[in-house]
């Protein structure tokens, strides 16, 4: 591999790369290329990427977080989408024999099996400028299908970043930061500001590291039935949550049932999803387990 080369990252080099090819923006991939050096090196900085470390990327652009990350890292693939962007990529990182760029779907790749094949199993870093519009089913991807993945450091927009870390009683509480807290600790990094991308963005972003936990934060009985509580507590946000888990959760439980077993987990009836802690969630989940189950 060679020594460090010219970064992509320029508003210069990247409006050049873009002209060269004829390249023009889909907004249904949501795509933004990064064009300050700095945010990229907090964003392997934030990872803490070293020589030992082998790092997933999803969807590179043009390569400008890839090429920081290979000369960081002992090895990189990245997955894009876009078979517009294959040509550029093969241009731009030639001069790095350490990287592999898979043409396809994050959702539809073998995560596993790439991790088997590409790192022998063990633990990877996965770090990306995640596109807006897939970044929660990217995270839940990755989360759900407990992969061998050490953590995820991901540039997301602020206020999803900020959903992932939130609790309880918080408007922006949600699946996604029960999910998140269940199994990650979860910690903003940087606030990244319009500017640093092209085109811009209409809102900020912000860098965030989940790092995987050895084992969940709390012990369930039945992982999908928790994940299915969950859902259906948030699904419809204004209703109670023996009205979500009566109407949504296909449970065939009765409603004086539902209720003697939210109060017998120290709630109130007329609770709501937003209310409740992940040890909460726990609870009602291995009631619903014991009842179904006895």
């Amino acid at each position: 591999m060679s020594q460090r080369t010219e970064r992509i990252s320029t508003p210069k080099r990247t409006k050049e790369i873009i002209e060269k090819y004829g390249f023009y923006f889909k907004k249904n991939f949501g795509q933004n290329f990064l064009i300050d050096s700095n945010v990229l090196d907090n964003i392997v900085y934030s990872a803490g990427v070293t020589k030992d470390d082998f790092v997933f990327e999803v969807g590179p652009g043009i390569g400008s977080l890839t090429q920081v990350l290979a000369e960081n890292a002992r090895g990189v693939v990245s997955v894009e989408i876009d078979n517009n962007l294959i040509p550029i990529l093969k241009d731009t990182l030639s001069a790095y024999d350490n990287i592999e760029i898979i043409n396809n779907d994050i959702l539809k790749v073998d995560l596993n099996k790439l991790i088997e094949e590409k790192n022998q199993g063990k633990p990877v870093k996965v770090v990306a400028n995640l596109p807006y519009y897939i970044t929660t089913p990217i995270i839940m991807e990755l989360l759900e299908k407990k992969l061998n993945v050490q953590s995820i450091t991901v540039m997301v927009q602020k206020e999803v970043a900020e959903r992932m870390q939130a609790g309880p009683k918080n408007k922006e509480y949600g699946a996604l930061s029960v999910a998140v807290q269940y199994y990650c600790d979860a910690s903003i990094d940087i606030i990244v500001q319009p500017s640093c991308f092209m085109p811009r963005p209409k809102v900020a972003s912000a860098v965030i590291t989940l790092k995987i936990l050895d084992k969940p934060r709390i012990d369930v009985k039945n992982e999908e039935l928790f994940f299915k509580v969950v859902k259906c507590a948030f699904g419809q946000r204004r209703k109670t949550l023996m009205n979500s888990l009566f109407n949504q959760g296909g449970f065939n439980i009765p409603k004086e049932d539902l209720t003697e077993m939210i109060k017998s987990c120290g709630l109130d009836e007329k609770v709501r999803g937003e209310a409740l802690t992940l040890e909460d969630f726990g609870k009602i989940s291995d009631s619903i387990y014991d009842y179904i189950n006895k």
